[in-house]
């Protein structure tokens, strides 16, 4: 095989060679293609592929399916299956109907797929055999050594990039649009630019799926499964295949690839790399990105699983509980004795409210109450252990910093109400009224479950406390009621006694809370 690109050390090479012969394919004996125009594709660490021209094939073969893969210095190529009597070939082939400058002389071939089953007649020729080759150097070494010490995507993108220059390849950006599993949203873009020393970084909502600029865009079309994208920018804004281009263009592009990053469970990301060099990326660079990608790819879906996991701990459980599980916490049993005021808020009138206003209303007037519960308790510290039916549990603990619970518990109850109040008048319809109660005392704060299903939460008399204190209110016409450790923080609370609570043992001191800011 001619040049030594192809030799021990020399990266990523490609070349396509005319076989001067008649070649046969056949299967079963049945001649699928017979042509005296044959080629032979010589890629690094790939086996020889044979292409044939699309008026030699004889075997019938199907449309277009759906299926597309893209390689950035060939294109994307499109599939058919082969029609045989009796038998039908899924996917039996492929072709390169706009092949990339570096790969035009296969434009328009087609290539039989190995699991086919198909041999070639080559009327005596032998193909060459191409060295396996090692791709080595700058960019290798640190995926395979130094990338793991990275701490974060933006990091490991930033160090990408920079090892991408020391390794030659003339890239003036890179991106990576990482899909994340997450409430509120889409996913985040991470680009880095050669001459900027800090990553930007996008978290769009889930309203950028409906965004025209994002749907006529590369990363729209690359995370939909259509293949990559390859465009160099040396030609006419019509000519461009999206209008992201130009803009790279008017800043001084002059090659654009955006390919799939696959994640195990199939999800699809976005990876693009830019230049600005006159002559673009060249097939070594672009075959070497190729070859490492799934590399990349797989510490971007580690980081991305660390995010999630997070995220989703957060969501369900709460920032702080989720720290703790995080941090190892994951046991039954495992848990703290800890110094909380515990806050059990209950919308009044649920039952009616459902009726009235139907069940999606309802749901959307519970989403309203516990947005703006949760809003509230998380500016004062506190955190909103779960959701019990149309209740809000939450727990302050005591901080180092002297805060007192009871205090900020308070404060919290009377904002609460204050902002309900506000939104009936804004809209009638929005009539949340609330109960609350409120205990301070000493609670477990830890994991109690069955072997198979944990629930990290509070367990101790003030919780069943501030749940009881929050029916009671609702007996007596309070909108706040809290024991008196909680009371006197409220110099014009009012007394209300000892109140004996269902399944309380003793009566409790309580007291009614002004809701008065």
């Amino acid at each position: 095989m001619e040049g030594s690109r192809f030799g021990t050390n020399a990266g990523y090479g490609i070349e396509i060679k005319p076989i001067k012969s008649t070649v046969r394919v056949l299967r079963d004996g049945q001649v699928l293609a017979e042509s005296v125009n044959a080629k032979v594709m010589y890629e690094t660490r790939l086996t020889p592929q044979i292409y044939i021209p699309k008026d030699d094939i004889t075997a019938s073969l199907s449309a277009q399916t759906a299926l597309k893969t893209f390689c950035p210095f060939k294109g994307t190529a499109r599939y058919r299956d082969i029609l045989l009597d009796g038998d039908t070939i899924s996917n039996g082939v492929w072709s390169y109907d706009d092949a990339m400058p570096e790969s035009g002389g296969i434009n328009g071939h087609i290539a039989f797929m190995p699991a086919a089953g198909v041999n070639y007649d080559l009327g005596g020729v032998e193909l060459d055999p191409v060295a396996d080759g090692n791709i080595t150097g700058p960019l290798v070494d640190w995926l395979m050594r130094g990338a793991a010490f990275e701490k974060t995507p933006e990091d490991f993108l930033g160090a990408l990039g920079k090892k991408m220059l020391e390794h030659g390849i003339a890239v003036s950006r890179v991106s990576a649009m990482i899909w994340s599993l997450h409430p509120l949203i889409a996913g985040k873009n991470y680009i880095w630019k050669r001459d900027e020393d800090e990553i930007t970084t996008f978290a769009p909502s889930y309203e950028l799926y409906d965004h025209p600029a994002f749907q006529n865009s590369p990363l729209s079309y690359v995370s939909k499964g259509l293949g990559g994208v390859r465009q160099k920018l040396d030609c006419e804004s019509k000519d461009m295949q999206f209008p992201f281009m130009q803009e790279l263009k008017e800043q001084g592009a002059t090659d654009y690839v955006a390919m799939p990053l696959f994640f195990s469970d199939g999800q699809i990301n976005v990876f693009t790399l830019t230049s600005d060099h006159p002559d673009g990326f060249t097939t070594a660079n672009l075959g070497l990105i190729f070859e490492v990608s799934s590399v990349i790819s797989r510490f971007f879906e580690v980081f991305t699983q660390k995010e999630n996991a997070q995220s989703l701990l957060e969501t369900y459980v709460g920032r702080r509980t989720g720290a703790r599980v995080l941090g190892g916490e994951i046991r039954r049993g495992d848990g703290d004795d800890i110094d909380a005021a515990i806050m059990f808020c209950d919308l009044r009138g649920s039952t009616r409210l459902e009726e009235e206003l139907g069940r999606k209303d309802y749901i959307d007037l519970l989403n309203t109450f516990f947005d703006t519960a949760s809003s509230i308790v998380h500016a004062h510290g506190g955190e909103v252990l779960k959701f019990i039916g149309d209740a809000v549990l939450a727990v302050f603990p005591d901080t180092e910093d002297g805060t007192d619970a009871g205090a900020e518990a308070l404060q919290a109850a009377r904002e609460i109400v204050a902002k309900l109040a506000e939104l009936r008048e804004e809209d009638p319809n929005r009539c949340c009224e609330c109960s609350i109660g409120i205990c301070y005392g000493q609670v477990t704060y830890g994991n109690v479950g069955s072997q198979e299903r944990l629930d990290f939460t509070v367990i101790g008399r003030p919780a069943n406390i501030a749940a009881r204190l929050g029916d009671y209110g609702k007996t007596v016409g309070h909108r706040i009621v809290a024991s008196g450790r909680v009371a006197q923080h409220a110099p014009d609370s009012k007394p209300l006694g000892p109140v004996s609570l269902h399944n309380v043992k003793e009566p409790v001191e309580s007291f009614a809370i002004s809701a008065d800011i």
